[in-house]
C-alpha cells in the first residue's frame, strides 16, 4: 500500500462519474483509508454532469463539487491561446491540452478549501494529461501531494475494472457493448478520438465516429456567411449580436460543424516520448484561428506579427506539454496580450463544405493604407525610386559573398 505518500486523510479527485474515476474513488477509500472529495467540471463536454452527484453519494462521498466553468474556460484559457494563434505541430488546436490547467487550478483550490492533503486524477501513465495535471498542480500548490492510480494499481484493463466494480457494488452504464470503441475527450473547444481502428495510422476513420461535424461531402450546397466582431483580439459578437465568450464558441461550433468544418487526423509527438494518432473535431476553433489571423493582418505591425509567429510554436508546445503556469508561458502571454490592443474590428467569413473563407476585414485601427498600396496613381504617397537604394543596401552582403566566391 505504501506509495511514498504521507498523512493522506482526504483526497480531492477529478471525477467524471465514468468507469475509471468511479473505480478510483473506491480504490482511494480502500487503499489510503481516506476521505474522498469529488470535483466534476462542466467545461462544455456535451453530456449531463449532474449524475456524477448520485454516483458519488452512492460511494459514501459527502463533499461533492460540480461546477459550470464554461465561461471561465473560454474567457481565461481558450481566448488567450487563440490570441497567440497557437497550433501544435502545424495542425493540433490544443483542445484537450488547454482544459487541463483550469481543472488543475480548481483541484488545488478545492483541496485548500476542504483541508485535503492530496489530489488525484484518472490520467494514464502513457499520456500527456498526467503531466499537465501535475505540473499545473505543483506550480500552484508546491507542497500538494498527487496520487495517480494508473501508475500504481494493477487494474490495467477494462475487464479488471469491471470485475472491481462487481466486487465492490459500483454501478456501470454501457457495460453490454453500447460503449463507444474510441477513447474520447470533449469540452467546449473540441472532441478527440483515440483507440480502436485509429491505432493504425494507415486506416481511414469511420464516418459514424464523427459526432460534431457533417462530412464536407454532405454539407449544405449553400454557403453560410458570418460577421465576427473583435475587441482586443477576442470575438465579442457575431452578426451584430454581442455574446459571452462561451456563447460565441457554442455558436461557432454549431454553424461550422453543420458546414463540415473542423476535422483533423493527426499523428502527434506526445511529451512522454511516443507518437500517437488522434482524430479531432474543433469546428469553432478552426473558424477562430482563421478569423483572428485575418483581423491581425490589417491591425498588426509587420515585425510584431512576425515576432508572434516566431514565438507561436514555443507557446503551443508549452500549452501541449503542461506548462500553462510556467514563467515563460506567462511572459509570452504578456507580450501577446499587449500586441492585441489594436486588434479590433470585423471579419466576414464564408463557410462552405469544410472551408473557412475570409471575404473581408475592416478596422478603425487598420494599418492598411489604400493610397500607399494602390497600383494606380498614388499621388506621391510612395516614391518608387526609393526602392533602388533599399534593394542595393539589402543586397550588399549577398554581393560581397558572391565576389568572394561563396555560394
Amino acid at each position: 500500500m505504501s506509495r511514498g505518500y504521507k498523512g493522506i486523510n482526504k483526497v480531492v479527485l477529478a471525477y467524471s462519474g465514468g468507469l475509471d474515476t468511479s473505480v478510483i474513488a473506491k480504490w482511494l477509500q480502500q487503499t489510503y483509508d481516506c476521505e474522498v472529495v469529488t470535483f466534476t467540471a462542466d467545461i462544455g463536454q456535451g453530456k449531463e454532469v449532474e449524475p456524477a452527484r448520485s454516483k458519488a453519494k452512492a460511494m459514501g462521498i459527502k463533499e461533492i463539487f460540480i461546477e459550470d466553468l464554461c465561461e471561465e474556460f473560454v474567457r481565461d484559457y481558450v481566448n488567450p491561446m487563440f490570441r497567440a494563434n497557437a497550433l501544435y505541430e502545424g495542425e493540433y488546436l490544443l483542445g484537450t491540452s488547454i482544459a487541463r490547467p483550469l481543472i488543475a487550478k480548481r483541484l488545488v483550490e478545492i483541496a485548500s478549501e476542504t483541508g485535503a492533503d492530496a489530489i488525484a486524477h484518472g490520467a494514464t501513465g502513457k499520456g500527456n494529461d498526467q503531466v499537465r495535471f501535475e505540473l499545473g498542480a505543483y506550480a500552484l500548490s508546491p507542497s500538494i501531494q498527487v496520487i495517480a492510480p494508473w501508475r500504481e494499481w494493477n487494474l490495467n484493463s477494462r475487464d479488471r475494472l469491471l470485475d472491481y466494480c462487481d466486487k465492490h457494488g459500483i454501478s456501470v452504464e454501457n457495460r453490454l457493448g453500447s460503449k463507444s470503441p474510441y477513447s474520447t475527450d470533449a469540452n467546449l473547444l473540441h472532441i478527440s478520438y483515440e483507440g480502436d481502428v485509429l491505432e493504425n495510422p494507415a486506416d481511414e476513420p469511420e464516418e459514424p465516429m464523427w459526432l460534431w461535424t457533417v462530412s464536407p461531402e454532405t454539407a449544405p450546397d449553400i454557403a453560410t456567411y458570418l460577421e465576427l466582431d473583435y475587441e482586443k483580439g477576442d470575438i465579442v459578437g457575431i452578426d451584430g449580436h454581442r455574446m459571452s465568450p462561451a456563447s460565441v464558441l457554442r455558436h461557432l461550433n454549431k454553424v461550422a460543424g453543420a458546414n463540415g468544418i473542423g476535422r483533423a487526423d493527426i499523428v502527434e509527438n506526445r511529451y512522454v516520448g511516443m507518437k500517437s494518432r488522434g482524430c479531432y473535431e474543433t469546428p469553432g476553433g478552426t473558424v477562430m484561428l482563421k478569423a483572428h489571423r485575418a483581423i491581425e493582418s490589417v491591425t498588426l505591425d509587420r515585425e510584431l506579427a512576425h515576432l508572434k509567429d516566431d514565438l507561436m510554436p514555443r507557446y503551443a508546445s508549452l500549452v501541449y506539454n503542461g506548462y500553462w503556469w510556467s514563467p515563460e508561458r506567462l511572459a509570452i502571454q504578456s507580450l501577446v496580450d499587449n500586441s492585441q490592443q489594436y486588434v479590433n474590428g470585423k471579419v466576414r467569413l464564408k463557410l462552405y463544405k469544410g472551408n473557412v473563407i475570409v471575404i473581408g476585414r475592416e478596422s478603425n485601427d487598420s494599418l492598411f493604407d489604400e493610397d500607399v498600396a494602390t497600383f494606380e496613381d498614388d499621388a506621391g504617397a510612395y516614391d518608387q525610386a526609393d526602392a533602388t537604394g533599399f534593394i542595393k543596401l539589402n543586397a550588399l552582403r549577398l554581393r560581397i559573398a558572391a565576389q568572394k566566391g561563396r555560394k
